[in-house]
């Protein structure tokens, strides 16, 4: 069990789940961590893809992993908001660019990545972006905007337009100043922020568990979201590591006195929500 081991809890269900899907707008899957893949027609983007076992005692992996990135066929590029391993990681999104495709991430990611190896990607699919640059993919426009991350080099967060809404990915940001703005800037429909608990954790570099902060709590998150005016807000990264999980259904009670978000999308890894509609899509298998 290391870092460079990739095993599917489920096979190859869910990546053939993603590939037979041809929305009429944007669909949005679930990876668990804080690893999404946004697809519409004619594109598919991966954000922070993570498929490792993980490294235990330090970093303990709570959920299954649901995809091995050599089964994907499909992968227009893939998006990288900081270069923490479970966000930044070789083994996950290298595969899923062997066949073309970019990988778009800030200097960090390459220069000082947690990863110790080999990219395993070529030079030329290699993108740098950097707060307030903005690209296209396929059907998409991506707006990438600051965030606020202390543990991090270098955090971005992402603003994905398509014609059918538009989609925010906060990375591991805490409250950041930039959100009123990128609330103002853009009308988001669905946003993704991070939360966890403050737990205690073992850090193998300096042989100690401590107390550790690495997300924003449920209150807080309310209020990032409140200021972003997301329509909906998706709770990410809760489900992940052992001795920082947290209980989205919270989220209800810390949410009824702001203004927005509007609802709440609660998902659990592998699940499909549309940019358009709210609620979960069941798989094809149980509809």
């Amino acid at each position: 069990m290391t870092e460079d081991t990739i095993h599917s809890t489920w096979g190859d269900w869910l990546v053939s789940e993603i590939e037979q899907t041809s929305p009429d707008g944007v669909s949005i899957w679930y990876l668990g961590c804080n690893g999404f893949v946004v697809r519409s027609a004619t594109t598919t983007l991966y954000i922070d893809p993570y498929f490792a076992d993980a490294s235990p005692p330090g970093l303990v992996r709570m959920i299954p992993v649901p995809m091995n990135p050599i089964d994907a066929t499909e992968c227009d590029g893939v998006l990288t908001t900081h270069e923490h391993i479970d966000h930044m990681h070789p083994p996950s999104y290298g595969p899923l660019l062997d066949d073309g495709g970019m990988l778009y991430a800030p200097s960090a990611c390459y220069e000082s990545a947690d990863y110790h190896g080999d990219l395993r990607v070529n030079e030329d699919q290699r993108e740098v972006i950097a707060a307030g640059d903005s690209f296209t993919v396929g059907d998409f426009k991506v707006h990438v905007r600051g965030a606020n991350d202390s543990d991090a080099i270098e955090p971005v967060s992402y603003v994905i337009e398509h014609d059918t809404g538009t989609f925010f990915h906060g990375g591991d940001s805490k409250p950041a100043a930039e959100f009123e703005a990128i609330g103002d800037e853009f009308d988001i429909d669905l946003g993704v922020l991070a939360i966890g608990t403050v737990g205690r954790v073992y850090h193998e570099a300096e042989n100690e568990t401590r107390s550790t902060k690495w997300y924003m709590t449920t209150s807080e998150s309310v209020e990032a979201a409140n200021a972003l005016q997301l329509d909906r807000f998706l709770p990410s990264h809760y489900d992940m590591w052992k001795g920082v999980l947290d209980d989205p259904k919270s989220l209800h009670e810390d949410a009824a006195s702001f203004e927005y978000p509007r609802s709440l999308e609660i998902v659990r890894i592998g699940d499909r929500v549309d940019l358009d509609s709210t609620g979960v899509v069941p798989p094809s298998s149980h509809r």
